[in-house]
């Protein structure tokens, strides 16, 4: 039998996966009651009449197409079409500002631009005329434009063209990063770049073409993109996707997925509602739930059990973690976290529950993997060991610690550059080729990588100590009654929080004290309701330094969101909008 031919880029991929899988089942859509599945090849019909759609319009090598939309079928069908003509696929997120998808489609140059409903239509039809290389705006769902999704696969199917296949060196997208401050820049990721990651990765993760993933990580964000959407497709699995994040306990159930790819932030949900949920349970379950744990974190690090530490873990799965697992539709066998440090108290749980946890580690600068976990090389709290291909090394120099320093990337999976800002480009790049990531981290003997938090967050207290302030964040975000926090302390004498409440829990404890009649300004004002929180934040930062912990805190009732500006698509906090809004409430804690 005759080898494979190479795969140099996307349109390679997806052909031979058509060829191995066609009628294998790929992305599922919930339509009314049910799932609808379609097939590989049902799928490259799809792309094929897409592109002819796309080359009728004028789009060939070289130009950009962007689009606006969650994940939909429609959103992959236009990706691979673009690659076919040899041009370059540009998503952005639903959830971002006018101002940004218009800064995008003319930093980019966009030719062409996919929305997905007549609501982003009526924002977006003016760009055409304001920007000299935007020739169509198109609905995918409505009827509110000229040119529709449907009317452009039509044209594809009356003149359908052949596909490009691009060199490793072409432009496959432009992927623009959020950014904590100004506008967002243009990373050019090559056919290369990805291949390379996908290649990287592919034998290492124990998944392949019985898997189901529930597709929830927008695919416009580099994790989702390739470690899902592009990874799926290679290795020839399948994956439901879910149009909106309210309903991913209920697609869970119903798509029943055996790996699931999600970003810390999801986990740290999934741990701290069974957290609160376990506080309503007997005491003889909550001990069964702790020790069942315990004994299944010490199995899965090869330990011996013993003869009662078996029968608990026994009898913990029965009726603890398998209902729990249910929750999940009951199949899943993996979950893949990336896109910032996951908490080992919650690795160990998720874990611990039966779901064995890879975290991985990137950045959308390297397409995005870096390092990750695998099988046969794993440790929790770790990011997993540099993918083949990969390099990395420690500057300790750009931090002046002597264990953890900036890390720094070498390999066919870093990008090209930002597009159009090569100032930029020059200063991330060191002389010999290495990608500055700006994340602070450092390597164990046995070269696993460990990330400790972002050069650019790191500040100086009034008695010299450096502070990181993302880690313990993090740990305080572990809290059933924290939905997010922001840590401040730069040039003053201690740290102090800004906490934004999970309100739900707040009112729910509050009413067991009796309080309910409350309005949730007022509970968050009281004393009884402060000294829960802040016994919850005491507990969950002892394991960090004195001067790193906070003295106090102020409580607010409004969530960071990307709708007020607070968050990043990527749902990182933005420090500047925070400080704006809420610099006087910092301020006053040091009063």
């Amino acid at each position: 039998m005759a080898a494979s031919p190479p795969i140099i880029s996307l349109v390679d991929l997806l052909d031979q996966s058509v060829e191995k899988f066609a009628a294998r089942e790929l992305f599922g859509t919930k339509t009314g009651e049910s799932w609808v599945f379609t097939t590989y090849a049902q799928f490259k019909k799809l792309v094929d009449d897409m592109r002819g759609g796309l080359a009728e319009l004028g789009v060939g090598r070289g130009d950009k197409v962007g689009i606006i939309s969650n994940n939909r079928i429609e959103w992959a069908v236009a990706a691979y079409a673009t690659y076919g003509l040899g041009a370059a696929y540009v998503p952005m997120y639903e959830s971002q500002l006018e101002k940004d998808w218009e800064y995008i489609v003319r930093d980019s140059q966009l030719k062409l631009l996919f929305v997905a409903n007549p609501a982003i239509y009526e924002k977006t039809k003016g760009f055409v005329a304001k920007i000299p290389t935007l020739r169509h705006v198109v609905t995918i769902s409505g009827e509110a434009s000229e040119l529709t999704y449907k009317g452009i696969l039509q044209k594809g199917v009356d003149k359908p063209v052949p596909a490009i296949h691009p060199e490793a060196g072409e432009t496959a997208g432009l992927l623009y990063t959020s950014g904590t401050t100004g506008n967002p820049k243009g990373v050019i990721l090559s056919h290369g770049n990805v291949i390379s990651n996908l290649l990287g990765v592919q034998d290492g993760l124990p998944i392949g073409n019985i898997d189901r993933s529930l597709a929830f990580l927008p695919w416009a964000h580099s994790f989702g993109h390739t470690a899902e959407l592009h990874l799926l497709i290679s290795i020839g699995a399948s994956t439901g996707i879910c149009d909106a994040t309210d309903k991913i306990v209920q697609y869970l159930a119903e798509v029943k997925p055996t790996v699931l790819f999600a970003v810390p932030r999801i986990f740290n949900r999934i741990y701290s509602g069974v957290e609160k949920q376990m506080e309503s349970k007997p005491a003889i379950i909550r001990k069964l739930f702790r020790a069942g744990l315990k004994a299944s974190v010490k199995k899965k690090q090869n330990k011996p059990l013993s003869i009662q530490e078996s029968l608990t873990l026994l009898l913990a799965d029965k009726l603890v973690f398998s209902k729990i697992r249910a929750r999940f539709g009951g199949n899943l066998k993996y979950a893949i976290s990336g896109a910032a440090a996951l908490a080992r108290e919650v690795a160990e749980f998720v874990d611990g529950l039966g779901i064995t946890v890879y975290e991985g580690y990137g950045l959308t600068e390297t397409s995005p993997i870096v390092s990750t976990n695998v099988p046969g090389h794993r440790k929790l709290g770790s990011v997993g060991k540099p993918i083949p291909g990969v390099r990395v090394v420690i500057d300790k120099a750009a931090t002046g610690d002597p264990k953890s320093g900036e890390i720094v990337v070498y390999g066919p999976n870093v990008m090209q550059g930002y597009y159009n800002h090569k100032a930029e480009t020059d200063a991330v790049f060191t002389p010999d080729g290495g990608f500055r990531t700006g994340d602070m981290g450092y390597l164990d003997e046995d070269n696993f990588l460990y990330i400790t938090g972002r050069i650019k967050e790191q500040y100086k207290l009034e008695n010299g100590k450096y502070v990181v302030p993302a880690p313990l964040e993090e740990a305080l975000k572990l809290s059933p009654f924290v939905s997010n926090v922001m840590i401040y302390g730069d040039n003053k004498p201690f740290n102090v929080a800004l906490v934004a409440a999970n309100v739900d829990s707040v009112k729910d404890w509050a009413k067991s004290q009796g309080m309910g009649d409350k309005k949730i300004d007022d509970l968050l004002a009281d004393t009884k309701v402060r000294t829960k929180i802040k016994e919850e934040l005491e507990k969950l930062s002892r394991e960090f330094k004195g001067y790193e912990r906070i003295r106090n805190f102020a409580l607010i009732s409004e969530d960071f969101t990307q709708e007020n500006g607070m968050l990043t698509p990527k749902l990182s906090v933005k420090r500047r909008n925070v400080m704006q809004k809420w610099g006087a409430e910092i301020e006053k804690l040091y009063q």
